[in-house]
């Protein structure tokens, strides 16, 4: 257990970081699969749509360091792959 009150602060900060990462990791999940169930049911518009809100969050979360740059690239241009070949 920490014993300073420095180490105990920092204990408090990074459960309350791990938390709300836990939090962006899930919705980062979400909004990915909504984009996919869209793509599954053959409807572009909505995938579109999905994804125009998917892109900027993957680029947030990689600018926080939650996510590799290069994962959110990744995603994105498979996603979009997925996409334009509907």
């Amino acid at each position: 257990m920490a014993n300073s009150a420095q180490a105990r602060k920092r204990a408090r900060q990074a459960e309350k970081h791990r938390q709300q990462n836990a939090g962006r990791r899930s919705g980062m999940r979400t909004e990915l699969k909504k984009v996919l169930t869209a793509i599954d049911a053959g409807d572009k518009t909505a995938a579109e749509s999905a994804y125009k809100t998917a892109a900027p969050l993957l680029d947030s979360l990689a600018t926080k360091g939650l996510i590799h740059k290069n994962k959110a690239a990744r995603h994105k241009s498979r996603l979009n792959a997925k996409i334009r070949s509907l």
